[in-house]
């Protein structure tokens, strides 16, 4: 008799792709926390987005919930780089400088290029979170 290896059971419940998910904003503070259980991130200046993989097709939000695929083609399409049939990344959208260090005014320069054609690399910058 061949041994059967039982399927195991589907973890989580089915749904469909949530749209829009308003994101957690930082907030100013009078003292920075310290102590192991906190990490902090330098503060790029770029723009703060979620990015939907959903159905072949990406989508991305502003922080306010506008829809700008249009505005961040190559960031969209470089989306699918992610092995995933279906995902919702929050990050920052920053383009670094040659030296791999975010450039200051990366608004200004996003003004006069807004679809990211530009031949400055732009990349998605998400969160780490620690294991």
């Amino acid at each position: 008799m061949a041994f059967q290896r039982k399927k195991p059971a589907a973890m989580g419940v089915k749904a469909p792709l949530p749209g829009f998910i308003e994101p957690a904003l930082a907030s100013s503070i009078e003292k920075v926390p310290s102590g192991q259980r906190w990490i902090h991130e330098i503060k790029l200046d770029g723009y703060r987005v979620q990015v939907h993989l959903a159905n072949e097709r990406a989508k991305i939000f502003t922080r306010r919930g506008h829809d700008w695929t249009h505005r961040f083609k190559k960031v969209a399409h470089d989306a699918w780089r992610i092995k995933a049939n279906s995902a919702v990344m929050d990050g920052e959208i920053v383009v670094p400088a040659d030296s791999d260090r975010c450039r200051p005014g990366f608004r200004d320069d996003l003004a006069h290029h807004s679809d990211l054609k530009s031949p400055t690399r732009s990349e998605m910058m998400s969160p780490t979170i620690p294991g």
